[in-house]
């Protein structure tokens, strides 16, 4: 279980990829102070936490009611993390995030709000981190599998919430260069991740249709 646990953190971290929100959590809180943005992050961290948590609860239960079968959706979810991660390569994902960044700030009034769209969503709760966590608590079903899934994405958004709190700090250390390094890193690896995904999935997918 633990395996899987850091797996799902490995997972989470990178579709959430806190130093890659850095910037765009800069944009979208201007003139604010240091403690009106650490007030923010907190919001849309436990924001998160929430949306999260449920569809880590549920997620599963849905798609049984949907019809659909685990297997179906480790190889849907898993090309869909594939995408996030070749858009982290090519930083085609930090275009679109900053498109719903500039949106939120054109179109809000009360910077406050902010906390919900787009921090909370869709920029940390998004569909993939969503689509990850019911990945991941579909391999734990059990009492304690979900409560340590639900302790994988409070770790997880934990750390966001990190790097969110000194992010012009961490801004200034690291640079556009040192971003664009370290998203590409983390692309490369939720490529490998969801890669295994499908592979697991498909795996399922064909032990399940030989059974019939």
């Amino acid at each position: 279980m633990l395996d899987l646990l850091l797996n799902g953190f490995v997972t989470l971290f990178v579709i959430v990829d806190p130093l890659g929100l850095i910037p765009l959590f800069l944009a979208v809180t201007p003139g604010v102070d240091q403690k009106g943005r650490i007030s923010i992050a907190m919001r849309a961290c436990l924001l998160a936490l929430a949306i999260l948590s449920v569809f880590a609860l549920v997620g599963l239960s849905l798609l049984q009611t949907l019809g659909i079968s685990l297997g179906a959706f480790r190889v849907a979810g898993g090309l869909f993390l594939f995408w996030i991660g070749f858009e982290l390569v090519f930083e085609r994902r930090k275009e679109r995030h900053q498109k719903s960044a500039d949106r939120a700030v054109a179109e809000n009034d009360d910077i406050a709000d902010v906390a919900a769209f787009p921090l909370a969503i869709p920029l940390i709760a998004g569909p993939g981190a969503i689509s990850a966590v019911i990945l991941l608590s579909g391999q734990l079903p059990s009492v304690i599998g979900k409560a340590g899934v639900i302790a994988t994405i409070a770790f997880a958004l934990a750390v966001t919430f990190a790097c969110l709190a000194v992010a012009h700090r961490i801004d200034g250390l690291l640079g556009a260069t040192g971003r664009a390094v370290i998203s590409r890193l983390l692309g490369v690896v939720l490529a490998a991740l969801a890669v295994q995904f499908v592979a697991d999935g498909a795996i399922q997918l064909f032990d399940i249709n030989t059974a019939r």
